[in-house]
């Protein structure tokens, strides 16, 4: 038979139509529509609240720069404290339900804050022990939710899932402060975090639809909590890559958690920014994450996954060192040129190495290696929001700003002295034991 005029011009044969590949993406899966719509409300609510608190403890509770960062850590403790029982506790049960309660209770934590300031007793121990609240349920829904995800789409499809939700976790992180400035603004800080509240409940609405089956666990009658998390640990810390992701990932999230807080006071104290304003310049830097998701399927095509993990996270920390030079002029925005960086390098390193992670783990011990890795990249951030705010009270915010972004310039070396250095493509979990490390190895 005579050749196409497609095969022709050298094409080769068609194959299914643009429209065919759209439909066949996530984004028709019904069960990942709904938790994507869920986790988008759940993080817009998580972003908001992040940049509200410690707004609230500063402008309407006349915080010092200490008591700032003692929010912040408040919210970020349980990571820390809870982390490791956390993944254990998980695998024992449904992740969807986890999911829907921490998010009602979530809602019902953060409520108290206006009425209490309605009726005139909002005071600085409250806020602390709400966000204390706030972040013990935080640990459940993050864990849960990584947890979850390739139960629902299955492994072969974690990456564009991945990027979907990191993409949708950017516009968050750049519409949420943006929104929260905003309801500030307008409705003063107690006032604003209603809106918070109801994005937790539209997210625990649209997870609760989901419909796909989700098997029970199965109930080990010798199961013992320490014995999980020691699973847990062994698995991480037995794995090369998961040892240089976790001293990565930590190093970056302890100098960045105390400089983010810091950021706050010096934008409303220092150069007395508004509501609204702060809101704006934390809008520019979190659009980088919307770019980073968005390119890093790309990056990694054409660097290779373990050279775009290092290299990404080497660029960001060199952005981080425009955010001090800050002032009530043009620095202002090329300090948001920096966060706008900062953020990029993130999200391009976030999607490539969750997916890495969760491609790896046995199916039982995805929560487990989750906690693990959140308490110890996570576990890291109140210790640096409590330093920050420590720090800040002796040499001020600025101080605190230009030590944290020489820290984060640091972070990517335990990436950079691994195998991950020359790696095109990361190993699955065949390589748990050892990786080549040549240029270009797989």
């Amino acid at each position: 038979m005579g050749r196409t005029a497609r095969e022709r011009r050298g094409r080769g044969p068609r194959g299914p139509g643009r429209w065919a590949r759209f439909r066949a993406s996530l984004a028709f899966h019904p069960g990942f529509r709904r938790l994507w719509l869920g986790d988008a409300a759940s993080q817009i609510g998580a972003t908001a609240t992040l940049f509200v608190l410690p707004l609230l403890a500063a402008t309407v509770l006349d915080a010092t720069p200490f008591q700032v960062g003692l929010v912040s850590t408040s919210m970020t403790a349980a990571f820390l404290l809870l982390g490791l029982p956390t993944g254990a506790w998980v695998d024992r049960m449904r992740c969807r339900r986890v999911l829907i309660i921490a998010d009602a209770g979530r809602a019902l934590a953060l409520a108290t804050l206006p009425l209490a300031a309605a009726a005139g007793v909002l005071t600085l121990p409250q806020l602390c022990l709400v966000a204390l609240g706030y972040g013990v349920l935080t640990v459940f829904f993050d864990v849960a939710y990584q947890s979850y995800l390739p139960h629902l789409v299955g492994r072969d499809r974690l990456v564009e899932g991945n990027a979907k939700l990191a993409a949708t976790q950017s516009v968050a992180q750049m519409g949420g402060p943006a929104a929260g400035g905003a309801a500030v603004q307008a409705l003063t800080a107690p006032y604003a975090v209603v809106a918070n509240v109801a994005c937790f409940v539209w997210s625990a609405v649209w997870i609760a639809r989901i419909r796909a089956p989700e098997a029970r666990p199965p109930r080990d009658p010798d199961r013992h909590l320490g014995r999980e998390i020691g699973e847990g640990l062994r698995f991480v810390f037995g794995h090369r890559l998961l040892r240089a992701i976790a001293g990565c990932t930590g190093a970056f999230n302890l100098f960045r958690s105390a400089g983010q807080p810091m950021l706050i006071v010096l934008l409303s104290g220092g150069l007395g920014l508004s509501a609204a304003g702060i809101g704006l310049f934390f809008t520019v830097g979190a659009a980088g994450g919307v770019a980073g998701a968005f390119f890093a399927r790309r990056i990694a095509a054409a660097a290779g996954q373990g050279r775009t993990m290092w290299a990404s996270t080497a660029g960001a920390g060199l952005c981080a060192l425009l955010v001090p030079l800050a002032q009530d002029d043009w620095r202002l925005w090329l300090a948001a040129a920096g966060e706008f960086g900062l953020v990029f390098g993130a999200a391009v390193y976030d999607v490539a190495q969750v997916s890495f992670r969760q491609t790896l783990c046995p199916g039982r011990l995805l929560g487990r290696m989750n906690a693990t890795m959140r308490f110890l990249v996570w576990g890291t951030m109140p210790l640096g929001a409590f330093l920050g705010g420590a720090l800040a009270s002796v040499a001020g915010p600025r101080t605190v700003l230009w030590v944290a972004a020489a820290g984060m310039t640091t972070a990517f070396l335990p990436l950079y002295l691994s195998p991950l250095r020359g790696l095109r493509r990361l190993p699955g979990a065949e390589a748990a034991a050892g990786v080549p490390s040549g240029p270009g190895a797989t």
